[in-house]
């Protein structure tokens, strides 16, 4: 199995609807709030270090990730809208999608947090560094050892 991560920029793939459907009839209503904000312009993920990403598998998607600002602390940025299909998880598509999403935040902030919605999640969260945190509005927090402390360094390439 080949996964492919993507840029995602100009438009949402047309199968973001199915993974939406996926994610609403296991309780989660991120996917379709993305769909929302891009279609009215409000989160296009084109703030300096911003980014939205595709995991493709022979061309379908299966999973998707973003990284947006955080307003809470202006050190860091937010994952958000992270999401893998049912029957691709536990086969290193979250992992390889966080780690280029991490890879490319490097570049523009010292930190990086993350609301894990439930415990599976604080799982895959924590297993990548993160630690646990009691905060409102995150849960967890990854300080990036090496990252850029600029804000230069904006490219197109996932590496």
């Amino acid at each position: 199995m080949t996964i492919d991560i993507r840029i995602l920029r100009d438009e949402l793939p047309g199968q973001i609807t199915g993974l939406a459907r996926e994610a609403r009839q296991e309780g989660h209503f991120h996917l379709a709030r993305l769909v929302d904000e891009w279609s009215v312009g409000d989160n296009r993920f084109a703030r300096d270090g911003e980014r939205l990403l595709g995991a493709f598998v022979d061309e379908a998607l299966v999973g998707i990730g973003g990284m947006t600002l955080e307003p809470a602390i202006p050190a860091a940025l937010r994952m958000r809208r992270f999401y893998v299909r049912p029957d691709m998880r536990g086969r290193g598509v979250g992992h390889m999608l966080a780690l280029a999403l991490l890879e490319h935040a490097r570049r523009f902030r010292s930190f990086v947090t993350v609301h894990a919605g439930n415990d599976g999640a604080a799982k895959f969260w924590e297993s990548l560094g993160f630690q646990p945190v009691g905060q409102d509005c995150y849960s967890h927090i990854l300080e990036l050892p090496g990252a850029c402390r600029n804000g230069l360094g904006s490219d197109d390439t996932v590496r």
